[in-house]
């Protein structure tokens, strides 16, 4: 079955499946393999030490892959400088530059004049209409249920994706609780046009940089073994609940502020978790998703497993 939609046709991708950001965790290995599949790979550029690190990171991808891949920025309110970063891009021709947090106004600015195309993530249809505003190819839309950080406003995939669809002309994808055929099917049905994973990507075999026990309480827990933290500094996010979180959350529920917190919800603190492998020293993001999923396969094997499931949906609609 032909999977065309205006998300593959603008990405020049063969389905319309994006593998998320992922801070510290998305990098050449991961991303290739996701294009090679038939999706859009992404760096995540804001968690390398410096723009040369990007760089060889690009290239490694374009040794690896012929196919479409992207940059993610996360441009959080504690973000780092990223116009050297997105100069590299641009340097580079990569062919899509995604934006998450804070204002995108900066980076659409300096990708005047190229042929990038741009994908902003939105968690409200307020957010959505700004980003068409501004010039965006394409929103993705993460509900509620989704890992990392969140929308303020606690809506949940299944409403979010078809206000945001009737609020803009630009293509939508949906995020967000999507981690197999049913996700896709449903996202489409929602009216998107795509989707984008997050949480499914790091519980695979090229996600090298996750280490085995996060794979394998992505693997063994449930849809509630998360929390989300960080909403008394307006930041939302979902996380693997475990001690460390409960510390963050008691500070938060004694209003704590944000120099009480810096150190518990720091990149480093972050790390210790994903690559260290130590849970009682750091935290790890993950969404609800991760009731749905029961193992750590290729990422192939994991696209054909999506496709066929979506395309017996499909067949089954047609009768």
């Amino acid at each position: 079955m032909e999977w065309k939609t205006r998300v593959t046709e603008l990405l020049n991708i063969r389905f319309p499946i994006i593998q998320g950001g992922l801070a510290y965790l998305a990098y050449s290995e991961l991303a290739a393999a996701v294009s090679n599949a038939g999706g859009l790979g992404q760096i995540t550029a804001m968690s390398l030490g410096d723009p040369e690190q990007l760089r060889n990171e690009i290239r490694k991808v374009k040794k690896m892959t012929n196919n479409s891949f992207g940059v993610n920025f996360a441009i959080g309110q504690h973000g780092r400088p990223f116009s050297d970063f997105l100069q590299v891009a641009i340097d580079e021709k990569v062919p899509v530059v995604s934006m998450t947090g804070g204002n995108p106004a900066p980076i659409f600015d300096q990708l005047k004049g190229t042929q990038i195309k741009t994908l902003v993530l939105v968690a409200a249809r307020r957010q959505a209409v700004k980003a068409e505003e501004l010039g965006a190819d394409a929103v993705m839309v993460v509900g509620q249920e989704g890992g990392g950080h969140l929308g303020r406003d606690d809506v949940g995939t299944l409403v979010l994706v078809p206000q945001v669809v009737d609020a803009v002309s630009i293509p939508v994808i949906a995020s967000g609780g999507i981690g197999d055929g049913r996700g896709l099917m449903a996202a489409l049905s929602l009216g998107a046009e795509g989707i984008e994973m997050g949480t499914r990507f790091i519980a695979t075999k090229e996600c090298v940089h996750a280490n085995e026990l996060y794979k394998k309480t992505l693997v063994e827990g449930n849809e509630s073994g998360t929390v989300v933290i960080k909403r008394t500094i307006g930041a939302p996010a979902r996380a693997l609940a475990n001690s460390w979180t409960e510390q963050i959350l008691d500070i938060e529920k004694n209003n704590g502020g944000y120099d009480q917190l810096k150190d518990l919800i720091s990149g480093r603190a972050n790390q210790r978790y994903i690559y260290d492998g130590e849970p009682e020293e750091g935290f790890a993001w993950a969404g609800q998703v991760m009731g749905l999923i029961k193992d750590v396969p290729p990422v192939q094997e994991l696209f054909d497993r999506i496709i066929s499931d979506a395309e017996q949906i499909r067949a089954k609609w047609g009768k």
